[in-house]
């Protein structure tokens, strides 16, 4: 008897008190105050969403996490722009697809099969326009959690797991594409 207890306070310690997690984090470019983290496993996607400055029509960057890294998966944008590409920009292994009908107003322009990964990203939260995170079925407004005009970085992280509370609480947050304020 006293040997099953020993070998499941073993498995219990093991489970509860090793391990890391993979966490989406946003910080503050110059202070590194940390704004949020998320939990995202390799192959969990995010995107940043925002209004583009010259044509003023949404631009949604959609990224993957694989093994600490941010690896640009597709662009989806609705009309072209200042830094946006073109179907004369499609390199080899790049794809362009239509959400719509092609060249109506409304159908979006969808490129996929990007090669760049990142360690971090960097941007700077709009003052005219928001920009939006969706992570885990949730929609952020960066604008309301960094404040306006912050210089902010998001990269994927490491968090060691100190306790099973942490462990069992790191699922996806509640909601599906809910608002957080």
């Amino acid at each position: 008897m006293l040997a099953v207890l020993v070998i499941i306070g073993a498995v219990f310690f093991a489970f509860c008190f090793k391990g890391t997690n993979q966490v989406l984090e946003i910080t503050d470019l110059m202070s590194g105050k940390i704004y949020d983290r998320w939990p995202l496993e390799d192959g969990g996607t995010f995107a940043i969403e925002f209004i583009h400055s010259v044509n003023n029509s949404p631009v949604r960057e959609t990224f993957i996490a694989d093994r600490g890294e941010i690896h640009l998966y597709g662009l989806r944008f609705y009309s072209f722009g200042a830094g946006l590409p073109t179907p004369g920009d499609l390199e080899e292994g790049l794809q362009l697809t239509y959400d719509g009908d092609a060249g109506q107003p409304g159908a979006a322009l969808i490129f996929t099969g990007f090669t760049a990964s990142f360690r971090e990203l960097n941007y700077i939260v709009g003052t005219v326009s928001d920009h939006l995170l969706f992570v885990n079925d949730e929609i952020v407004s960066l604008r309301d959690l960094c404040g306006l005009n912050a210089q902010i970085t998001i990269r994927l992280r490491q968090e060691k797991i100190n306790d099973c509370r942490k462990r069992f609480n790191s699922g996806t947050r509640n909601g599906s594409f809910q608002r957080r304020n």
